[in-house]
């Protein structure tokens, strides 16, 4: 009769050569790109640094040419908003300097009444320089996103997504209750 002990090391023995059994994963990638030429580890790395050079460089590199303009669109947009709203902060601070020294500035008419107080001037001033940072922040927060966007999409470029693996909603009977059928999926994965 076999004891505890023994079994217990035939157990870890058999598990330990399933271990050691294993492929390497290295020479598995050198096979993909050896064989498919589908496996491209420097991709991500490339689109990321196009995306960084211009903007949009990396969507075009991963053959999306259709989010290039939506790139250019959303950068765009906090760039306008940034050179308005610093304009008009220099225009105000300006007007506001002016009325500390005493000289007359753009919202004083020729009677020299004033049509902005100094106080709406300050609060004016304030607004402004915060939606300019505002617009900065969304820039570079923009900016970054394509960047990782582009490096995203092209490391699942890479992935394959044949018609092998699927994923479909059946209709499944319940051999209980046959009055509806329910909903499900079902996961479909063959080699």
């Amino acid at each position: 009769m076999l004891s505890k002990n023994s079994i217990a090391a035939f157990l870890i023995l058999f598990f330990t050569f399933n271990l050691f059994s294993q492929q390497d994963s290295t020479k598995v990638k050198e096979k993909l790109s050896l064989q498919q030429g589908i496996y491209k580890p420097l991709a991500p790395a490339k689109a990321a640094f196009y995306s960084a050079i211009f903007p949009g460089l990396g969507q075009i590199y991963n053959r999306k040419y259709w989010k290039a303009p939506i790139v250019w669109g959303a950068l765009a947009t906090p760039t306008y908003f940034f050179l308005e709203n610093n304009k008009e902060y220099k225009r105000f601070r300006t007007a506001y300097k002016l009325r500390k020294t005493g000289f007359p500035d753009e919202f004083i008419d020729e009677f020299g009444d004033a049509s902005v107080s100094i106080e709406t001037l300050e609060r004016a001033q304030e607004q402004l320089r915060e939606n300019r940072d505002l617009s900065l922040m969304w820039g570079v927060i923009l900016y970054v996103l394509q960047i990782v966007e582009a490096s995203v999409n092209a490391h699942l470029l890479q992935f394959n997504t044949d018609d092998n693996l699927t994923f479909q909603p059946t209709f499944i009977q319940n051999p209980v209750i046959f009055d509806a059928p329910k909903i499900g999926f079902t996961v479909k994965y063959t080699f």
